[in-house]
């Protein structure tokens, strides 16, 4: 009953993965797609996206990370996937769900969903290229014109040695927007025996169990952590039927303060404050606070001014009212 981290393009980076799993209640994490064309990639660029390469592949707390692959070359796909290993990748995984439209444009991503056929080939070569022991995985969606090629995708995953898959329980053109449909993962579930992983639409305990029986898939991986950072440690609780105070704005912050100190050791203070932004935004969804200081926010620049309005405190007043 595991919850994994869900890799989310440009968000969540390795300063991030450090922050959430250190909460707790995370069981892996998958890194941004590494994105693979023609031509080796060297050495930096595997270290760039997960630098936990050098620590065993994991987060300092001991959370196992993914190493994920984005590309529709087999050969350049099975290459890359036995470098991820030699630099001491533990689980390769595959990018068969992105949506962007850059991605997809290039033959990347979701668009391959138009082809099982194609996704068969590139997990097929990724596999044999890979030691085994090492677990070669998959993320896709429902399809990507419409919710039909699910199955048909799966089971080309399946047969082509995917150990695991995950599924977005929407297709292409549904992006982001709610509903998911958990009902189609089952569908999928019921026709592979690989090992099928639950993702979309997770934002609260109460999702997490609808999901678990709607979809009947016992693991999850959740991109809504972003929201609520506590949330993997709230759904470990409610397994053994216990509960955890819900983490407080204050909590949040000093986290956001913690990522952002991290990430000034690698990135120049404007993109610091943007990558800030980004997370708070998600971070509306969760905290009232966050939704109260966001005209605010999104209007700095520098990163010591973001914190300090951050900080300020707010009003019970009116926080009751936005909650109204």
């Amino acid at each position: 009953m595991r919850v994994i981290l869900a890799p989310m393009e440009g968000l969540v980076d390795a300063p991030i993965r450090e922050t959430l799993t250190r909460v707790g209640g995370i069981d892996r994490c998958v890194t941004e797609f590494i994105r693979v064309t023609h031509g080796t990639l060297p050495p930096r660029v595997f270290f760039k996206y997960a630098p936990e390469l050098e620590r065993d592949c994991a987060t300092r707390v001991g959370t196992p990370v993914a190493v994920q692959l984005l590309g529709s070359d087999p050969g350049q796909m099975g290459l890359h996937g036995l470098k991820a290993v030699e630099l001491g990748a533990k689980q390769v995984d595959i990018n068969f769900g992105c949506p962007a439209k850059t991605v997809n444009k290039h033959k990347g991503g979701c668009v391959l969903m138009r082809e099982p056929e194609l996704m068969y080939a590139i997990t097929a070569a990724v596999r044999e290229a890979v030691p085994e022991g090492i677990p070669v995985t998959a993320k896709m969606r429902l399809g990507y014109d419409d919710r039909s090629m699910g199955v048909a995708c799966g089971q080309a995953l399946e047969a082509a040695g995917a150990e695991e898959i995950v599924i977005h329980a929407r297709s292409k053109v549904d992006g982001y927007k709610p509903p998911a449909y958990w009902e189609e993962i089952a569908k999928v579930r019921e026709a592979v025996n690989s090992h099928v992983i639950a993702n979309g639409e997770i934002w609260t305990v109460a999702d997490y169990w609808r999901c678990r029986e709607v979809s009947g898939c016992d693991d999850v991986m959740i991109g809504g952590l972003i929201a609520r950072p506590d949330l993997a440690a709230q759904i470990k609780a409610s397994q053994t039927g216990e509960s955890v105070p819900d983490m407080t704005w204050p909590e949040a912050v000093a986290l956001v303060r913690e990522y952002a100190a991290a990430l000034q050791t690698r990135l120049e203070d404007r993109y610091v404050t943007g990558r800030i932004k980004q997370w708070m935004n998600f971070l509306r969804l969760g905290f009232a606070e966050a939704e109260l200081l966001w005209p605010e926010a999104r209007k700095i620049r520098d990163v010591a001014p973001m914190l300090a309005c951050l900080d300020q405190d707010i009003p019970e007043a009116r926080l009751k009212i936005r909650a109204a």
